[in-house]
């Protein structure tokens, strides 16, 4: 079996880069405002969970059918994670279902990280998730997956998951401030609906998709072990892009 072991979080961002990229971050002004407003909120909220602010880690769990984007959080790698808070989708574009090709207007389903923070977005401040991941390449199309898929501001998509701008500027300040503590991975899970008995019979009602069925039941799994033990399993995969849970 191949596996690629993407979701452990090794802190091995030097503390010098991680105060380049906060000088060079607040440097924005879009970033400084959301920072100057949001930080004190966050604070305040992560408290009354438990947890410290910043954080020791985060994760974040979307549900393209009710445009829900969910924040959770814990104080230690020992620990399991607490729900904080959620944030709505305000659209998205496509059907349920993974994306798979270049053009498809899908919003990607599976495990994906955030690999960029772009303070000068078009679309006010954004995200990059890391899309492609081994399994989209597996199971995608050979030639053009696509990509550029990002968690942004402005409200519009053909593939992201745009927030409004208040909204997107309280999440950017979240996941860089984590990210700034030592959290160089932050998973971002996206799912096509909440995995139930009768979720997955709604699915097989409404997508008489095979292949699709096989992708979600796969996922099911770390669905499934998450909301069993509120702990994340390391990201693999077997040699044909299955998830290994």
């Amino acid at each position: 079996m191949y596996i690629c072991l993407l979701g452990l979080c090794f802190n091995t961002y030097a503390q010098s880069d991680a105060e380049a990229l906060r000088t060079a971050q607040l440097s924005n002004t879009r970033v400084s405002q959301a920072w100057g407003k949001y930080t004190d909120t966050l604070r305040k909220a992560f408290e009354k969970k438990g947890i410290a602010y910043p954080p020791h880690n985060i994760y974040l769990r979307t549900f393209k059918s009710i445009n829900e984007m969910e924040v959770w959080a814990r104080n230690n790698d020992s620990s399991e994670y607490k729900f904080v808070k959620s944030y709505r989708i305000c659209a998205l574009s496509g059907i349920l279902g993974p994306k798979r090709f270049k053009g498809d207007r899908q919003v990607p389903e599976g495990c994906y990280f955030i690999d960029e923070f772009n303070p000068k977005s078009e679309y006010y401040l954004s995200m990059l998730l890391s899309y492609p991941n081994f399994s989209d390449t597996k199971l995608g199309d050979k030639h053009d997956l696509g990509g550029d898929i990002y968690i942004h501001g402005g409200c519009v998509t053909i593939g992201c998951m745009p927030m409004t701008d208040p909204v997107i500027q309280e999440i950017y300040v979240l996941c860089l401030s984590t990210y700034l503590n030592g959290q160089n991975n932050i998973p971002v899970h996206i799912y096509p609906l909440r995995f139930t008995t009768a979720s997955m019979n709604y699915l097989k009602r409404t997508y008489n998709d095979t292949t699709k069925l096989h992708f979600w039941t796969n996922l099911r799994s770390g669905y499934d072990y998450f909301e069993k033990t509120h702990t994340l399993l390391p990201v693999m995969y077997t040699p044909d892009g299955k998830y290994v849970f």
